[in-house]
């Protein structure tokens, strides 16, 4: 049985790093991938690290493994209501509990990388209260549990990929000062969960542009559930959520996101969206431990 990378599923960590790295213009396949066995094989004692690539860069890794329905990020939605793509090369998720050694292994990781790939994108996230967003709602509330987490989240075994995960990835920009202008009530009609413990609210108060409402999709009767590790980044003057969602089909994204912006055919859009905006994008392909650690001979 193909086994996944352990950190997709360590839950409660109090520091994140999220570093995103484009590929150096020129880099043969055999310059990347001795880069990567050298960061991947660094040891890092009590820091979960999960890696996961842009569709170009795993098929020039892996060509014969991976998964036929990878693809890069496209923009969704029209208008002034996008979400952007900007699609890197390779994710890097460093978590754990001890903040200097997360630091430490984001640090060596990037060296190792340092000759084929530029860091265009790090992100500092932590744990909010008890596990809340920045907008003082719970995170997550709908993630599966148990066994239930990686029958969303990964390839089944028999497929290209299996024990990996599709990926997704987005910096989202919070504004702040206009959520928390509304009250309380006004706030829940958005999210279309109550504040205090994050129960969702029935059917008769539950607006149909809510957050719960438009993300909370079913294709065919089957609900297009992801198990997500989303964290609150940033400080004072910029602040959000790196929003990190892993599935077993990298459709679910598609139509989740379709929903929220508005192009899913209903025309309604998430009012989310009128108080937090997605400023990247990225689909990834998180493989399996042993594809992971077997990149220098693949």
């Amino acid at each position: 049985m193909s086994e996944p990378q352990a950190g997709i599923f360590v839950e409660g960590s109090h520091s994140h790093f999220f570093l995103e790295y484009k590929l150096i213009d020129g880099v043969s396949t055999a310059q990347l991938k001795e880069a990567l066995a050298k960061a991947i094989a660094l040891s890092d004692a009590g820091v979960n690290k999960v890696w996961a690539f842009g569709a170009d860069c795993w098929r020039s890794i892996a060509p014969g493994v991976c998964p036929a329905d990878l693809k890069p990020f496209v923009a969704v939605g029209e208008g002034k209501r996008i979400a952007p793509a900007t699609q890197q090369s390779i994710l890097l998720w460093v978590h754990g509990e001890n903040h200097s050694a997360n630091f430490d292994a984001a640090m060596a990781a990037s060296t190792a990388l340092a000759s084929v790939a530029i860091l265009r994108l790090e992100k500092i996230g932590f744990l909010y209260k008890d596990s809340r967003d920045l907008s003082g709602f719970i995170d997550g509330t709908e993630n599966p549990t148990g066994r239930g987490q990686q029958l969303v989240a990964l390839i089944p075994e028999g497929e290209a990929g299996a024990g990996g995960s599709f990926v997704l990835s987005q910096q989202w920009v919070h504004n702040l000062s206009s959520f928390h202008a509304l009250s309380q009530s006004e706030q829940e009609a958005v999210i279309g969960r109550t504040k205090p413990d994050s129960i969702e609210l029935d059917d008769e108060h539950m607006p149909e542009n809510s957050h719960v409402s438009r993300s909370d999709v079913k294709i065919n009767g089957v609900s297009q559930k992801l198990y997500r590790r989303s964290v609150p980044y940033g400080g004072v003057l910029e602040h959000g959520l790196y929003f990190l969602a892993f599935s077993c089909d990298i459709r679910r994204f598609d139509h989740i996101l379709q929903s929220m912006f508005g192009v899913s055919g209903d025309g309604i859009y998430d009012h989310l969206t009128d108080f937090s905006t997605p400023v990247t994008g990225n689909y990834w392909f998180a493989p399996s431990a042993g594809e992971l650690s077997a990149i220098g001979s693949l």
